[in-house]
């Protein structure tokens, strides 16, 4: 069965079920699932590369010297394995899913239903999502035991960072699908915005060792303040200010991004 036959039958059982935006997300959350559990190279991208790109960073600590910055290796490598399930698991991931459920039809077919557009949008991120929260939550937890890190000292802000983090990528998932033309190209695209936010936002090397200038932009990357709070969840040691700006900046690029979608988001194949 097609990607386009799944949605589409999804959509009409929502429309005749006349169900509330909640239980239409989840339908339609459910048949995305089953079509994105059948994409193995989309599956291997999204689970496996996150788990294996902390090792990377977790072996470049060593060459650092990190208590001239206040970290630990534990400090460093926790929030770069979040920001990279970020990245693989929601951000690449639904650049493809839009993509070519564009390219198939599907979202034009969801479109003649019940489901708005926002609906359709959120409930085809939704597993992505999911994904990306559940494997957050396993690299922490495994970050913590096997790099013998303490509780988190403000644990709200580690909550509001991933949660941030999580809606971020999926809007900017979107932006960028907008501007990609086959699923070819979506293996592609996302790679600018996935390897300046692994080498400026403070996955591999914090903000503390570049220029005061250099550091000054790298923290206006978007997933920067989602670094920053997580980190800072577990230190304790964000100052208000800090805090202020971090939350400042992720909201400012998750606003951005709403209305970049809003405005160019493509709902019919490119030609």
């Amino acid at each position: 069965m097609s990607a386009t036959d799944t949605s589409a039958r999804t959509a009409r059982a929502a429309k005749g079920a006349a169900t509330t935006p909640t239980s239409r997300m989840t339908s339609l959350a459910r048949a995305e699932l089953t079509l994105l559990g059948r994409n193995k190279g989309t599956v291997f991208a999204a689970l496996f590369v996150p788990l294996v790109l902390p090792i990377s960073v977790h072996s470049a600590s060593k060459e650092m010297d990190l208590a001239e910055a206040g970290l630990t290796p534990g400090l460093l490598v926790l929030p770069a394995a979040i920001g990279f399930s970020l990245l693989f698991a929601v951000y690449s991931a639904l650049v493809g899913v839009f993509v070519v459920r564009r390219e198939e039809l599907v979202l034009k077919r969801l479109r003649t239903g019940e489901l708005r557009d926002v609906e359709i949008l959120s409930g085809s991120a939704m597993p992505a999502v999911l994904s990306g929260l559940v494997q957050s939550l396993v690299l922490a937890v495994g970050c913590a035991v096997l790099l013998d890190l303490s509780a988190p000292s403000a644990p709200h802000l580690a909550v509001l960072g991933l949660l941030l983090g999580l809606v971020m990528c999926a809007a900017l998932a979107a932006v960028t699908a907008s501007f990609t033309r086959t699923g070819e190209s979506a293996q592609v695209t996302p790679l600018p915005f996935t390897f300046v936010s692994m080498l400026g936002s403070g996955m591999f090397v914090p903000l503390d060792f570049f220029p005061d200038q250099v550091a000054s932009v790298c923290e206006l990357l978007p997933l920067t303040p989602v670094v920053t709070l997580v980190r800072g969840g577990w230190t304790g040691d964000l100052s208000a200010y800090e805090t202020l700006g971090a939350l400042a900046t992720a909201v400012a690029w998750t606003v951005v991004a709403v209305f970049a979608v809003r405005r160019w988001f493509r709902w019919e194949p490119r030609r």
